[in-house]
């Protein structure tokens, strides 16, 4: 018999149907003569029940039908006459399709902390949490690329192996086949990379900005979506080495048509989320509210549906940056000495308490900051006549703070280069993105969604390292 997905059977009303079912056992208690099996395929969060009558199949038979084993079912689907399940299946035939000792298998009914489960990253798929994220992460994914594609946008994949790099900070992971004990030097004692596989100093990529700009300098409207890498050894709740960006480029295009598209695209993706993974959403949303019940009211996040809602119901306030810091600089926080980095003046680089208190207790409703001081943003950014600022846009969301970071880009040639050298970034590295502004260069735009970022706010999860698979962290390789 054809399995079904759970997923399926609960949406059904075909009662007395034969169904097999084949899943994990979450949990299992038995009586004299009956017993009753959770199962969960993963399809949805909700589990099936299975009821063995032990006056049909024989109790000896599902003795090693423990938490964690591997079943299949072969049984009649019935209305349930329990609380908390529309039907059940009835079972006929029961298959061991793999064992789980139950003294040694780690995932016992029972609440476990994220910080083992991270240890475990191999089984955590197969709990409700970690189910449900993995849901959720797939319909982002997927939400991403219609979104996109629906408005005529080409997905254009940029290299990961790259020489050059995209945000001048220097923080990459190198890429080489030379010999890490002896490897070949020049004459002044440096690492000869001439004899290296690609014939120069490589590395992982930090970003797909520059290549997807070449690519909508022909085909208007780009994006990419794939994986960046930063060796930034902090090990906190916020920062991952290897974490998913989505970027997208487009020509024509000045900061407000930017902030126009990135407007748009979280409210689709809240709103994807939102009718698309309802279940999901409640279960995080309930687990959520039972982690923060012992914080003070003034500590506790908004409720998760709650906090969706938020971005979707409030168009998002736009102001300069030199509005933000009087904001800040006046606040009861700041006059207070409450926050951790004190607003002094004009030229501060914004932290996460600043953006937070921006949207979640002055304008309450997500906030976009334009035009920024130049001496904090990259090098490629359109700069504002008033020589001291640029053109700038980071869209703040409640939890998160920065949840998008973009700009205009210098289309100028002479500006670009002056400000290339300013940082002592090597035009022989780049000679390729500054020829682009000599042959039809046209004013263009983009940014960049950390989309681990986007499932910290999607899901309510507090650290990054739970809403990717396998997170690559300093000392943490493991999986």
């Amino acid at each position: 018999m054809k399995r079904t997905k759970i997923a399926d059977l609960l949406k059904t009303k075909d009662f007395g149907k034969q169904v097999n079912v084949k899943g994990w056992v979450r949990t299992k208690r038995e009586s004299k003569n009956v017993a009753f099996i959770a199962l969960n395929d993963g399809s949805v969060i909700h589990n099936i029940q299975i009821v063995v009558d032990f006056t049909n199949i024989d109790k000896k038979d599902t003795i090693n039908i423990n938490t964690g084993a591997a079943i299949s079912v072969d049984g009649k689907l019935i209305e349930s006459k329990g609380s908390g399940q529309n039907i059940e299946i009835i079972a006929e035939k029961i298959e061991i399709l793999g064992e789980a000792d139950p003294e040694k298998y780690p995932l016992q009914p029972k609440k476990h902390s994220l910080e083992f489960l991270r240890e475990i990253a191999h089984l955590r798929f197969r709990t409700n949490t970690f189910g449900a994220i993995t849901r959720v992460r797939h319909a982002m994914i997927f939400a991403v690329h219609k979104f996109f594609n629906d408005r005529g946008f080409y997905n254009i994949h940029t290299p990961i192996i790259t020489g050059s790099d995209a945000e001048g900070a220097g923080e990459m992971f190198r890429v080489s086949v030379l010999d890490p004990i002896n490897p070949p030097l020049t004459k002044d004692k440096k690492v000869d990379y001439t004899k290296d596989f690609f014939g120069k100093e490589t590395n992982l990529t930090v970003s797909g900005q520059l290549e997807a700009e070449l690519a909508a300098l022909a085909l208007t409207e780009v994006y990419t979506f794939g994986p960046t890498f930063r060796a930034e050894n902090s090990n906190t709740s916020r920062h991952l080495a290897e974490f998913w960006m989505i970027e997208p480029e487009v020509a024509f295009a000045d900061i407000n048509d930017d902030m126009d598209l990135a407007e748009d695209m979280l409210k689709y993706l809240v709103k994807y989320a939102l009718e698309n993974c309802s279940d999901d959403l409640s279960f995080l949303s309930k687990r959520l509210l039972d982690e923060e019940k012992n914080k003070k009211q003034d500590e506790r996040q908004m409720e998760l549906i709650e906090k969706l809602n938020f971005v979707l119901e409030n168009k998002f306030e736009r102001i300069t940056y030199t509005e933000a810091i009087n904001i800040l600089k006046n606040s009861k926080p700041n006059k207070k000495k409450k926050f951790q980095y004190l607003i002094e003046d004009w030229g501060a680089d914004l932290q996460s308490e600043h953006e937070r208190f921006l949207v979640e207790k002055h304008f309450k409703k997500p906030v976009i900051i334009t035009n920024y001081p130049k001496g904090i943003k990259a090098f490629y950014m359109k700069q504002n006549d008033d020589g001291k600022t640029v053109r700038a846009m980071d869209v703040l969301f409640p939890q998160i703070g920065e949840i998008i970071g973009g700009s205009q880009r210098e289309e100028v040639y002479d500006k670009l280069l002056n400000r290339m050298k300013e940082l002592n970034i090597p035009e022989k590295e780049l000679w390729w993105y500054l020829e682009t502004r000599k042959f039809g260069t046209v004013t263009h735009s983009g940014f960049g969604l950390g989309f681990e970022r986007l499932m910290l706010f999607i899901t309510g999860m507090g650290n990054i390292r739970d809403v990717i698979p396998f997170p690559r962290a300093p000392q943490n390789a493991e999986f």
